[in-house]
């Protein structure tokens, strides 16, 4: 019998360090939240860096610049210290996330799902979502990768969480 207390939370990526701002140890940041600043309210951090190694952080300050956000990270005094966070990249446990509006979904909690279109046709799974400016795009992963836009209902006709399934209207030899 497993204890669900242990099993591990789903993180999920929310910014990323871009180095050094200035000579006084801030930090870029890129947010990956909407708005960019909201990012300061879902800490503690866990921070992984190109090496894999991982540690939490909390207490970070920041402001929005017009070159994007600029945080002070606690421990970070100098150009150098901050210049070597570059690539470190920011998670939070799925659970820190408020809830999303109806009909609005967090990428993180589609990826996995089974895709199928409207014939019935399985297309495999959410392998992952992406922005393009003009809408975002679904990626279904199965026989074939086939990118369909995250337009609903022109294109995203359903999401059911509990079947674990996104249904389109997509034709399944395009």
């Amino acid at each position: 019998m497993s204890n669900t207390d242990d099993a591990p939370q789903k993180t999920i990526l929310v910014g990323r360090f871009h180095g050094a701002f200035g000579v006084k140890g801030e930090v870029k940041l890129e947010s990956f939240t909407e708005p960019a600043d909201r990012i300061l309210k879902y800490q503690p951090w866990l921070l992984r860096d190109a090496q894999g190694r991982e540690r939490t952080l909390a207490g970070v300050r920041g402001r929005s610049s017009p070159k994007g956000l600029v945080v002070h990270v606690p421990g970070i005094e100098d150009r150098d210290a901050a210049d070597a966070t570059k690539g470190t990249e920011l998670y939070v446990p799925r659970s820190a996330l408020p809830p999303p509006a109806p009909g609005e979904y967090y990428w993180v909690d589609l990826e996995g799902l089974r895709v199928v279109n409207v014939e019935g046709v399985d297309f495999g799974r959410v392998s992952h979502l992406f922005a393009t400016g003009a809408n975002d795009v679904l990626v279904a992963l199965g026989d074939r990768e086939r990118m369909i836009p995250f337009v609903a209902p022109d294109y995203i006709r359903s999401v059911d969480f509990d079947a674990g399934v996104v249904t389109v209207d997509w034709d399944a030899d395009f």
